[in-house]
């Protein structure tokens, strides 16, 4: 779809949209992965250490403020050439900067530290919600 503008979005109540047909056993996996998750979640929370040293750190936050920065500029050039595609990169922007923002404050010391990690969470759910925004919202007149 490279330089044409995007399709409205489709749903369930769009007369004359055909969808793909839906693959049966993804809800199934999706349900099963979920449920077991939630058990999981509770081993984790009664076995994970409180605190843990962390190797590579520097690594870790430079990598996904690539990645953000990555899916900034990939949303911008789709977007800009009405490519459905910005879309998708700006799903996986939201993710990241919830992500973000969520580790930014649950690892931040208190005090200072803590404040400053509220602060910056603050413009990262902002960019969040718009990339939201922009999946969610109607594109039919995108440029």
């Amino acid at each position: 779809m490279t330089g044409q503008t995007m399709p409205r979005a489709r749903t369930a109540m769009s007369p004359g949209v055909r969808a793909r047909p839906r693959v049966k056993w993804v809800p199934g996996v999706l349900g099963a992965v979920a449920a077991g998750l939630v058990p999981w979640v509770f081993v984790l929370g009664r076995t994970l250490p409180a605190t843990t040293e962390v190797r590579h750190w520097p690594a870790a936050w430079i990598g996904l403020d690539l990645a953000v920065a990555l899916g900034c500029a990939t949303t911008a050039r789709w977007y800009h050439r009405g490519d459905a595609r910005a879309r998708l990169s700006a799903s996986a922007v939201a993710a990241l900067m919830a992500m973000d923002a969520w580790f930014d404050v649950l690892t931040a010391r208190p005090g200072t530290e803590f404040s400053r990690a509220v602060a910056c969470a603050v413009p990262e759910l902002a960019l969040a919600g718009v990339c939201t925004w922009l999946v969610l919202r109607d594109t039919e007149e995108l440029p």
